[in-house]
């Protein structure tokens, strides 16, 4: 993610845009996008300064507060399937994305990983029970 442009260069072009002057023609003036002008006054209006809002930092954990049962859920029935967990969230009200739901998971250090216990069937085509064509009854 890039950086904000500077708050001079916001304050310029907005200050030009309240004092009178159209979005397009401080883009044209001040080499910025009309959209962005109109961003930068309409922000000076309403909160009187035309700097950049802050970057970054922690974003709060949406499934913080059902922790609880989401670890309960997954151990009593650990074959369950993220979207299956996300469709039953869904039934208790909580709408969260598939991502949010791994993601959950993942920070407490659950995988769903395929267990050996779950072995699909044997090879497709020519099983154990094969022989090699050599070993075939009647040939010489």
């Amino acid at each position: 993610m890039g950086r904000p442009y500077s708050l001079d260069l916001r304050d310029r072009v907005a200050r030009f845009v309240v004092a009178g002057g159209t979005c397009r023609e401080a883009a044209e003036r001040f080499g910025v996008g009309v959209a962005t002008a109109v961003r930068w006054s309409q922000r000076l209006r309403t909160t009187g300064s035309a700097a950049a809002r802050p970057m970054g930092g922690a974003r709060p954990l949406v499934l913080a507060g059902e922790r609880d049962w989401l670890m309960g859920r997954i151990a009593e029935a650990p074959d369950l399937t993220l979207r299956a967990i996300r469709a039953e969230l869904a039934d208790r009200g909580v709408m969260v994305s598939y991502d949010a739901v791994w993601r959950f998971y993942l920070r407490q250090g659950v995988t769903f990983k395929k267990k050996p216990a779950r072995r699909r069937t044997g090879p497709s085509g020519r099983g154990q029970e094969a022989r090699p064509l050599e070993t075939l009854p009647g040939q010489a």
